[in-house]
């Protein structure tokens, strides 16, 4: 009766109310709710993530679907027929100043009434291109759409695959000490003196361009700050009183890492996860804009941005549509990085 009895005080504040016991995790989704920005962040990148998953059953063009008639088509809300009559019209209109003439000469009159009933007899010329074509006909909108899931799995993916490596290594080094600590760190010391995009290119350029393998290269040398960063609070934990609690009932050290420090440490991680995932997207963007990334038909927003840049004076869309969408996402993470890092900070719990 005497255990029970305090389990019930224990559960009553002074004014012998009952008092929810409240997690670290509902306290800071408590906290990130206040934040305006982080709410914002969160649900651009809900929404980019719901577009990236359900591509496929989205109303939109295929991605490598060709059509060499539609070849840069500027963003419109028109029919592409619409847009080809009015651009080429736009063309010659220019021709007859510059030749001096204020009439379309036979040719000219031809060509115009062709493309007038092509247009009004073929289904194609009724699409309509928001975003606009690239130089082989294909839809911009649809390319940007199916170039964020490849970046944007490339990142999630790589986070995740960087965080497992880097827990695992860095929560034995903390917690185990002396040699194991020592030879596990000399190691991390040594992968951070070579130059991590060097190493990733030379792999790329070796094995081959596939997007497993750019996978594989990014995460095979990201994991080595995350290491350093959860070795260094296992350290801060492992002479804590819960740490000493579980040692003396006989827990073994798995089950203390896995069960009493890694849980203790997941705020940061979390908040690492957030801030990592932008720099494996702007790795992958970066070396696809330099021709090592996903190869043809596939496109990422880096080899969207790498195609723009060849055509940026005459047809701007091709870069502003791929660096918009992916510069949105990126301040998007950052800004729900941010609000996490204040929501599981220790020393803002008292912030209103």
């Amino acid at each position: 009766m005497l255990f029970s009895r305090k389990k019930v005080d224990a559960a009553l504040n002074e004014f012998n109310q009952n008092v929810k016991p409240v997690s670290l995790t509902q306290d800071a989704w408590k906290r990130l709710k206040k934040n305006k920005m982080a709410v914002f962040g969160l649900t651009i990148v809900l929404v980019y993530i719901f577009i990236s998953i359900f591509a496929p059953l989205l109303p939109i063009y295929p991605y490598e679907r060709q059509e060499i008639r539609h070849i840069y088509l500027p963003p419109s809300l028109e029919s592409a027929g619409t847009v080809m009559l009015r651009t080429r019209e736009a063309y010659l209109a220019r021709v007859m100043e510059r030749e001096g003439r204020s009439e379309y000469n036979e040719a000219e009159r031809t060509e115009l009434e062709e493309m007038r009933a092509d247009i009004e007899t073929n289904p194609l010329h009724k699409r309509v291109y928001i975003w606009g074509t690239d130089i082989l006909g294909r839809d911009v909108f649809s390319r940007v759409i199916y170039g964020g899931r490849i970046s944007i799995g490339i990142g999630v993916l790589g986070t995740i695959t960087a965080l497992f490596i880097g827990i695992f290594f860095g929560a034995v080094a903390g917690y185990a000490g002396g040699r194991i600590d020592n030879l596990i760190m000399r190691f991390v010391d040594v992968m951070y003196g070579l130059p991590y995009m060097l190493v990733v290119i030379i792999m790329m350029a070796i094995i081959g361009r596939n997007v497993f393998i750019l996978f594989v290269a990014i995460a095979l040398v990201s994991w080595l700050t995350i290491a350093r960063v959860v070795r260094g609070q296992i350290i801060s934990l492992k002479n804590a009183e819960f740490v000493q609690a579980a040692q003396s009932v006989g827990a073994g050290t798995p089950r203390i890492i896995r069960s009493h420090l890694i849980p203790n440490t997941l705020g940061i991680i979390i908040v690492y996860a957030t801030l990592s995932l932008p720099s494996f997207i702007m790795n992958e963007s970066f070396l696809s804009f330099l021709g090592l990334g996903v190869s043809a038909p596939l496109a990422s927003w880096g080899s969207l941005v790498s195609e723009g840049v060849k055509g940026m004076e005459l047809y701007p869309w091709l870069l502003i549509a791929p660096a918009a969408a992916m510069t949105t996402f990126l301040f998007a993470m950052n800004f729900l990085g941010d609000g996490l890092r204040d929501s599981f900070d220790p020393q803002s719990k008292n912030r209103t």
